[in-house]
């Protein structure tokens, strides 16, 4: 993300807990990650079980650094995650979307000189 990469962390030995997460990966390297990306910072981290411990969970609230939340996996959860997102866009990006589709169907010809194939 910064032109660059961070060294490769192996664990040694033993399993990955949640205490060993925040003391190895949390503290020493999204802590400083963070403070180089400011507010353009969002955590993701792939919700493997030693990623969602109380620990872990604790470590993030309590210095700001939010996690990404989980993705609904219920009809029930997509329908309200769809309707909150409707909800967010400004009616004035949708106003200007439907104002630009003539424009965008006069280029198309012009490029294509026929129709978009379905």
């Amino acid at each position: 993300m910064l032109g660059t990469r961070t060294d490769l962390h192996i664990f040694d030995a033993g399993s990955v807990n949640g205490t060993r997460y925040c003391n190895e990966i949390l503290l020493p390297y999204v802590r400083l990650f963070r403070g180089a990306m400011g507010l353009q910072f969002l955590f993701m981290d792939d919700n493997a079980p030693c990623h969602r411990t109380v620990a872990a969970e604790q470590h993030l609230e309590s210095r700001c650094l939010a996690a990404r939340t989980l993705p609904p996996v219920t009809i029930r959860e997509i329908r309200l995650a769809l309707q909150d997102e409707w909800a967010a866009i400004p009616q004035q990006l949708i106003d200007t979307l439907i104002l630009s589709m003539g424009r965008r169907y006069e280029t198309c010809l012009a490029v294509r000189r026929d129709h978009i194939p379905s």
